[in-house]
C-alpha cells in the first residue's frame, strides 16, 4: 500500500461556460466553511481575464475561486495561463511567468506542458485536505485528446475522478451528456463516475425522466440538478462569453460606455460599476455607435492595443470618442485602454503580435513604447484627487511617458501613476481593480457625472454574501457527501 494522496475531484463540462468555474468557487467556499483546506486547480486555462498574484499570473476565476477558498491566490493554482493574442495563437503564461507564444495550430506542444502542470498539483496539493480541479471547455473534443492535459489527460495522469456538468439552459442538455459518453472511449468514461445538471429553471421533478434517460445511457449515477442561480451575475466573469448583455436602468444618474474590443481583457474591472444601481453600463459590441448622451466612455483594458485601436477605427468609435470629448464628457482609459488614449503606441519587437506602431487618439499627451519585462504586481494606491485608497493590480508590457503624466490620478506608494489632461477629463492608468473600492469608486464616480450619486453598494462584501448564497444553493441540490466520496477514493489509491 503507497502513501495515500492528497483528496481531489474534477469538474468537467460538456462544454465552455457550462457554470464549472462557478461550481467549483461554490464548492470552495462550502468546504471551507467546514474547515477544510481546500484549493482551487486548473490545469490550462484560456483567457485574457488575468489575475496578478505575489509570484505571478493566473486566470481571473482560480482568483475567485482561491478567494472562496479563502486563501491567498497561487500560480500553482493554475499553472498554464494561454492568453490568445490573435486568430493566430496565444501568450504563454507558464506558472505564473511569460514562457513565449504558442501557436493556434500547434497543440502538440501543449502535452509538453504536462510535467509542469504535476508539478503545480502535487505542490499545491501539500497539506490540502482536497482540491476541486476544473476542466477546460469538453473533454469530448476527441480531436485534441493526444494531447490533452486539460480535463481527462489530467485526470489519468493525476488519478483523479471527474463529475461532467451539462447546462440545461442552453439546450440539448441530454444529447450532450450522452453524446459525451458515446464519444469517449472506455478508459475515459471510467475516468467519469457521475454527471449532474446546471442551470435548471422550472420545476426539477419535470426532469426526472430526463435524468433517468441520461443514467442509463451513460451507467453515471446523478449528483443533482441545479436550480439556475441568479446571483452569479454578481461575480466576476471568467471569460469573453461572459460579457453580459447590457441592461438599460432608465432612472440612472450616470451613463457609462464601453465599446467591446477583440481583445478586450480584465473587463471585470467593470463588475463594480456594473452593479452599482445609480449607473447604467452600456457595452456596446461591433456594428453599433458610442451613445451619445454618455456621461463616461472607459476604454477597458487590451491583449493587443495595436490590433485593438485599429479595430476601434475601423468601427468609427474613434470618431464617437473624438465627439463626446468635444461635448466636454469624460472619457477614462484602463491599462491597454490608456496606452490607446496617447500621441502614439509603438511595439517595435512585436511583443503583442506584428511589430509596429500607430497613432493614437491623442487624447494624452504621452507615448507609449512596449518593450521590457511584464509588470505582474498587486499594489496599494491613492486617487490622488481624494486621497481615498485601495488595493489594485497592475499586468501591462511597456512604459508611456509624457507631460500629462505631472497629474498623475493616482499614486502607487511613493510614485506617481497614469496621466490626466489639462481640464481633468480625459485620465488613464495602468491600474486593474480600482474600481472595487467603495471610497475610490464613489470618488471618481462623483467626479464623472452630472450630479453627486448616491452608492449603496459594497463590492467586496457583496461578492462574499453572494459566494455565501452560491455554497448553500450547491449544499441544498448537489450531493456533497458523494462527492465528498470520490475526492476520498482516489486518496485511498496508491
Amino acid at each position: 500500500m503507497g502513501t495515500p494522496r492528497t483528496p481531489a475531484v474534477m469538474i468537467l463540462g460538456t462544454g465552455s461556460n457550462v457554470g464549472k468555474s462557478l461550481i467549483v468557487a461554490g464548492l470552495c467556499r462550502l468546504f471551507a466553511d467546514r474547515g477544510l483546506k481546500v484549493r482551487p486547480f486548473k490545469p490550462q486555462n484560456m483567457s485574457n481575464n488575468a489575475a496578478a498574484t505575489a509570484a505571478g499570473e493566473i486566470g481571473r476565476a482560480q482568483a475567485l475561486q482561491a478567494r472562496a477558498a479563502r486563501i491567498p491566490p497561487h500560480p500553482d493554482m493554475n499553472p498554464v495561463l494561454l492568453k490568445p493574442e490573435s486568430e493566430a495563437g496565444s501568450q504563454i503564461v507558464l506558472q505564473g511567468k511569460v514562457a513565449g507564444h504558442l501557436a493556434s495550430g500547434d497543440f502538440s506542444r501543449r502535452g509538453d506542458f504536462l510535467p509542469k502542470v504535476l508539478e503545480s498539483f502535487e505542490r499545491l496539493s501539500s497539506g490540502a485536505d482536497l482540491v476541486l480541479v476544473e476542466g477546460a471547455g469538453s473533454p469530448a473534443e476527441t480531436n485534441l485528446r493526444a494531447r490533452d492535459i486539460a480535463n481527462l489527460g489530467f485526470a489519468h495522469a493525476a488519478g483523479v475522478p471527474a463529475i461532467l456538468v451539462g447546462d440545461i439552459d442552453r439546450g440539448g442538455v441530454i444529447a450532450s451528456l450522452v453524446g459525451s459518453h458515446a464519444v469517449l472511449d472506455e478508459a475515459d468514461r471510467a475516468m467519469i463516475r457521475a454527471f449532474a445538471i446546471n442551470r435548471f429553471r422550472g420545476e426539477v421533478a419535470l426532469f426526472r425522466d430526463g435524468v433517468e434517460t441520461i443514467r442509463q445511457a451513460t451507467g453515471w449515477p446523478c449528483l443533482g440538478v441545479i436550480p439556475w442561480f441568479a446571483g452569479a451575475a454578481r461575480l466576476p466573469a471568467e471569460d469573453g462569453l461572459d460579457l453580459r448583455q447590457s441592461v438599460a436602468k432608465p432612472n440612472a444618474e450616470l451613463k457609462i460606455a464601453v465599446p467591446i474590443l477583440p481583445g478586450i481583457a480584465n473587463f471585470d474591472d467593470l463588475d463594480p460599476l456594473r452593479l452599482e444601481p445609480a449607473v447604467d453600463l452600456d457595452m456596446v459590441p461591433r456594428g453599433r455607435a458610442l451613445p451619445g448622451d454618455a456621461d463616461l466612455i472607459i476604454l477597458p483594458g487590451s491583449k493587443t492595443t495595436l490590433r485593438d485601436l485599429a479595430a476601434l477605427r475601423a468601427e468609427g468609435w474613434d470618431i464617437d470618442i473624438l465627439a463626446h470629448r468635444r461635448r466636454g464628457a469624460h472619457v477614462f482609459g484602463l491599462c491597454g485602454g490608456y496606452q490607446m488614449l496617447g500621441r502614439v503606441v509603438r511595439d517595435p519587437h512585436g511583443l503583442e503580435g506584428p511589430a509596429g506602431e500607430a497613432p493614437g487618439l491623442g487624447l494624452l499627451d504621452v507615448e507609449t513604447v512596449l518593450e521590457g519585462t511584464k509588470t505582474v504586481r498587486e499594489v496599494a494606491f491613492s486617487h490622488s484627487a481624494s486621497a481615498t485608497a485601495g488595493r489594485a493590480y497592475e499586468i501591462h508590457l511597456g512604459r508611456t511617458e509624457g507631460p500629462d503624466r505631472v497629474r498623475a490620478p493616482f499614486r502607487v506608494w511613493d510614485r506617481a501613476e497614469g496621466a490626466a489632461s489639462a481640464d481633468g477629463r480625459v485620465i488613464g492608468s495602468y491600474l486593474h481593480g480600482v474600481f472595487a473600492s467603495d471610497a475610490v469608486r464613489a470618488a471618481c464616480l462623483a467626479g464623472f457625472g452630472r450630479r453627486r450619486l448616491a452608492s449603496t453598494l459594497s463590492y467586496d462584501s457583496d461578492v462574499e454574501a453572494t459566494l455565501d448564497r452560491l455554497a448553500a444553493h450547491l449544499e441544498k441540490h448537489l450531493d456533497i457527501e458523494a462527492i465528498i466520496g470520490l475526492a476520498r477514493a482516489r486518496a485511498e489509491q496508491s
